[in-house]
């Protein structure tokens, strides 16, 4: 039996325990139970969140773990002595020390991040970076593995966090059938943004909304002025002028980010070479994504495929 140990402190954030039940239905998709999942504390008391919710828990002791996770919260965390001195004690006795959102601050503070690649939340990446230079933050990330260290960008990515962990115990398969189980969308890898393109266009109306929809389900067509105007019912005049002001994009501009998200995401999956991935995205030849690839990241998609298959 596997012990996994959510850790938490006052003023913690009550979505990361959300990480616990990707153990819990892994036990039961896998048939028997795999992990012991316990909430444990310095004081072993009540733990205020940072809200309304408390949570019970037990002491940090001499118990050993197989995964450790320590939780983030809204507010930079403000680790004690002795919550220090036992993180890094258990880097050493632990498989795997993990964070989730600011919870990488902790493991900052403890030194266990220097020289390592980490990552959190993408708010407070800029501060993770300009406290601790020595880390080698990555700021547009789901998650990062270095060694036994695990970190994790904020909110929801805790769970995607605890997916990856399933999927490196259990197998694929059963990682992807806790996925469902939790009524996921997909399962993100680790190397995908913590940014979604249709969440940063954020369009105003249905009418823009149906066009953008329309043209993620099909990246692989031509996707002129002309058809996503038709999509969105409008005339291509109005549906440019209306485009541009509540997206503050071009639709041509919008579409090649909606086909570099889609491109990186299969990029993640490693299952096809580039130049079909190329071909499915509508980019039509790998030129091309590497042109959009390079505006997008500074990167060609050759090295973005090597970063991920460190992650």
């Amino acid at each position: 039996m596997q012990r996994v140990g959510f850790i938490v402190y006052p003023g913690f954030q009550i979505i990361g325990l959300a990480a616990a039940t990707a153990f819990e239905i892994a036990n039961l998709v896998n048939g028997e139970p795999v992990y012991e999942v316990s909430v444990r504390s310095e004081t072993g008391e009540t733990i205020p969140g940072s809200d309304a919710v408390s949570v019970s828990s037990a002491i940090l002791n001499d118990t050993h773990f197989d995964t450790l996770i320590l939780l983030g919260g809204t507010d930079l965390p403000r680790p004690s002595h002795g919550l220090l001195a036992y993180v890094r004690e258990a880097h050493g006795t632990v498989r795997r020390l993990a964070s989730i959102c600011t919870g990488a601050f902790i493991l900052a503070e403890a030194g266990l991040l220097d020289g390592r690649r980490a990552t959190t939340h993408w708010l407070l990446a800029p501060e993770l970076k300009t406290r601790f230079p020595a880390i080698k933050v990555e700021e547009d990330r789901i998650f990062l593995i270095d060694g036994t260290i695990w970190t994790s960008a904020g909110m929801s990515a805790g769970i995607d966090l605890a997916l990856a962990m399933i999927e490196k115990d259990l197998g694929r398969e059963i990682a992807r059938s806790v996925a469902q189980k939790l009524v996921l969308y997909h399962r993100r890898a680790g190397g995908q943004s913590q940014h979604s393109t249709l969440l940063q266009l954020e369009p105003k109306s249905d009418r823009i909304q149906t066009a953008l929809d329309y043209a993620r389900r099909n990246l692989k067509k031509t996707l002129s002025v002309e058809k996503l105007a038709e999509a969105a019912r409008l005339s291509p005049r109005q549906f440019s002028r209306i485009f541009r002001a509540e997206t503050g994009q071009s639709p041509a501009k919008a579409v090649e980010q909606l086909r570099i998200e889609a491109a990186r995401l299969m990029l993640e999956q490693g299952r096809h070479p580039v130049d079909v991935i190329a071909r499915e995205t509508g980019f039509d030849d790998r030129n091309r994504m590497r042109r959009a690839f390079l505006r997008a990241y500074g990167l060609p998609p050759q090295d973005i495929k090597r970063r991920l298959a460190e992650t």
